[in-house]
């Protein structure tokens, strides 16, 4: 029992001490940040956590003093033409791989209050023409097939002169060819074939004039010919 009231004892005066050597340490720290540390052991060493900080920032500005800062950009650029003009397309219309003889048109326009596109078709007169007769060649008419393609002005006129003549009426050949002789108003190339007599008349008056100017002599068994007026 003494023992435990002597250990109580010591241990009570340890305590004591170091919360004194606490309180010291926590009272040498001022606001001004200075320590202030009284140690004094006859042996040994002693060691103390201390600190303290204080700092103070004053700016002052003199009385009528200013900072100014004046930052000027000017850019310049040029917007374009402010109107903005209405798109119009024109429809796209296409006849690839379709078995029709047409052609497509678009057309399209704009202004600044008004746009219209419009697209339609056109029969290709002459790829009709090359079908029908394809088809009665086929079926076997090859006659018929023949006065289809004659229809066509650049057809009569190279049959015409391959002496391979369109057929009028059922007659072929040259039947065909006094036929169409006869009434050239119906032929096809009418304009053309006028148009050529015109310039084979003036040919061959000018052949005229040349031979009606010149003595020409002809000679054969019987006798002989004078020619021209001279």
């Amino acid at each position: 029992m003494k023992q435990v009231i002597i250990i109580t004892i010591v241990m009570a005066s340890i305590l004591f001490a170091f919360n004194g050597l606490i309180g010291n340490a926590l009272g040498d720290v001022t606001s001004s940040g200075a320590t202030t540390n009284d140690q004094i052991n006859s042996s040994g060493s002693n060691t103390a956590i201390t600190g303290g900080y204080s700092s103070t920032a004053t700016t002052n500005f003199q009385d009528g003093s200013s900072s100014n800062s004046t930052t000027t950009n000017t850019t310049n650029a040029y917007q374009g033409e402010s109107r903005v003009v209405n798109t119009a397309n024109a429809p796209a219309l296409s006849n690839m791989s379709q078995d029709v003889c047409t052609i497509g048109v678009g057309v399209g326009g704009s202004s600044f209050s008004f746009s219209a596109s419009i697209g339609t078709y056109k029969r290709d007169l002459n790829c009709e023409r090359l079908k029908l007769a394809k088809a009665l060649h086929d079926m076997g008419m090859k006659v018929a097939s023949i006065s289809l393609l004659c229809q066509n002005p650049m057809v009569f006129e190279a049959m015409h002169h391959a002496g391979s003549y369109c057929p009028y009426d059922s007659k072929i050949g040259l039947e065909a060819k006094a036929e169409w002789e006869k009434y050239g108003k119906l032929r096809p190339d009418y304009e053309e074939y006028t148009k050529n007599l015109r310039i084979i008349e003036k040919v061959d008056n000018e052949i005229l004039e040349d031979l009606n100017g010149e003595d020409q002599t002809i000679n054969y068994s019987g006798g002989t010919v004078k020619l021209g007026n001279k």
